[in-house]
């Protein structure tokens, strides 16, 4: 028992020093030795508590209000694509999105919880108790949205959503602070049912928890990037005024400067200096004094300020060609894969933070034009944020046209099918939107009409208009006549 107590003690002194990796205690290289990124730590940062803060930020830095607005925008700038069996019902609701500012109090909605981490879109419904589910809705109540940031509303602790599905956990009320915004309603409380939440950047849930449920501010990880980069800006504009520099040596300076009789005749020989050079471009002194001018370059201020940029531009998720609007730099190189892969991740912002919001939201102001609730058929799908150029819509009317040509021509679809087809690519290449439902009823018809009759359901084997049937003497007639005998009399 002994032996094997003493085994174990040696195989958990063992354990205790090893150590995965390299270390050179002489070179101080690896853990456990004494160098300057061994003592490396991460400390908690709460910039997202401090609200004056991220406002002057926001208001005084140009690039903090760009790192907030661009992807907002990006998000609410094409609006979507309603797709509903019935035309008018899409025209009605955009026609309603743009009189009441739906997509004006998106984009504000998301620019606040990019800010300050969390922010909803209150829909307001006329005549509604807005602390109570979200019921019926009545033609022509929905009277549009009204944004609050996480700072106006107190969400009701304690009282969370219990129905499974994705708001299950979270807060069942949102109550509005008093004097914090323009709106008052009775008991300041609003049921989730009728809030579009929005969150900035996600966190676990002890980080959760200390930030009152919300997410973080998108600034809080790239402040300190965003404060190197206008510090080296101030810097260089300081640096300016140093460009040129002039240097006037005088003999016996120390001991002039000591008289005060001698002090006031060198201040006056300075302003003459002052005079001649700003009327004649001219420097006088003693033969025994010297003058010289040294000139400062900013070799290297230009390469600093860009690598601050390029982590400004990594940290936020937006492209340099995008959030300073500056060209990109190398052969060929033109940033159009950067603005692609940048519209990709926008498209996966609106999927995965919008399109929720926006589903319900949408049916809201379908059930409030229509006085019913949608359909399946009713969906939308957020537009592309990428515009083609004339040469590329050229090239692909060519090729997606000539696909459904060749199709038509090989039978494999009808001229209807075709000109509904050729509609659809009206958003993309701009052409065929000319084609209207008549015509495509018309050529429903002329389809219809070019397939072979049918003969089931006929009484007594009869077809309409005489084609075929029986005789006199009741024998079936064939549906083609035999040709008539000739006559010989007639030759």
């Amino acid at each position: 028992m002994r032996s094997i107590m003493r085994n174990n003690k040696r195989v958990g002194r063992r354990t205790q020093r090893f150590a995965d990796g390299v270390s050179n205690a002489l070179l101080r290289i690896g853990p456990n030795t004494q160098n300057t990124f061994q003592k490396t730590r991460y400390i908690p940062e709460f910039k997202s508590m401090e609200r004056n803060q991220l406002e002057w930020a926001y208001q005084g830095s140009w690039i903090c209000g760009l790192a907030v607005d661009i992807i907002a925008e990006d998000m609410t700038r094409e609006g979507v694509d309603i797709k509903a069996s019935d035309p008018s019902v899409v025209d009605k609701i955009n026609t309603q999105m743009d009189d009441l500012g739906v997509w004006n109090s998106l984009c504000d909605a998301i620019k606040w919880s990019r800010l300050y981490g969390g922010s909803i879109a209150v829909m307001l419904i006329d005549g509604d108790d807005m602390s109570t589910p979200l019921g019926k809705i009545r033609p022509g109540s929905f009277k549009g949205l009204c944004v609050l940031d996480r700072w106006q509303i107190d969400p009701t602790l304690g009282s969370t959503v219990q129905t499974l599905g994705a708001d299950f956990g979270k807060p069942e009320y949102y109550t509005i602070i008093a004097g914090s915004s323009e709106i008052s309603i009775p008991s300041q409380r609003v049921h989730y049912s009728r809030v579009i939440r929005f969150e900035g950047r996600r966190l676990p849930y002890n980080l959760r928890r200390a930030y009152g449920g919300w997410g973080a501010s998108i600034l809080e990880t790239v402040f300190d990037r965003i404060s190197m980069f206008d510090l080296a800006t101030e810097g260089a504009a300081q640096l300016l005024s140093k460009a040129y520099l002039r240097y006037y040596k005088v003999e016996g300076l120390r001991d002039i400067l000591t008289n005060d009789l001698a002090a006031k005749g060198f201040l006056k020989q300075m302003d003459y200096i002052r005079m001649f050079q700003g009327i004649e471009g001219m420097t006088i002194g003693d033969s025994s004094d010297d003058f010289q001018t040294m000139q400062y370059t900013f070799t290297g201020i230009p390469e600093v300020m860009l690598q601050i940029g390029q982590q400004i531009s990594g940290a936020i998720g937006v492209p340099l060609v995008r959030l300073f609007g500056q060209s990109p730099t190398g052969f060929n190189s033109t940033g159009e894969s950067d603005l692609r892969t940048y519209y990709d991740n926008v498209k996966h912002d609106q999927d995965s933070d919008l399109r929720p919001g926006m589903k319900r939201l949408l049916n809201v102001m379908y059930e409030s034009e229509m006085g019913t609730p949608p359909g399946d058929d009713f969906s939308f799908e957020f537009k592309s944020l990428w515009q083609m150029t004339n040469e590329q819509k050229a090239q692909a009317a060519t090729g997606m046209a000539g696909a459904i040509i060749q199709a038509l021509q090989a039978d494999a679809i009808t001229p209807s099918v075709a000109m509904k087809e050729l509609r659809k690519l009206s958003d993309v290449i701009g052409l065929f939107s000319s084609i209207t439902d008549e015509d495509i009823d018309e050529a429903e018809e002329a389809d219809n009409g070019l397939m072979p009759p049918t003969f089931g359901g006929l009484n007594e084997g009869q077809i309409e208009n005489g084609v075929s049937g029986a005789d006199e003497n009741g024998e079936p007639k064939p549906l083609v006549p035999k040709a008539p005998l000739a006559n010989r009399e007639a030759g």
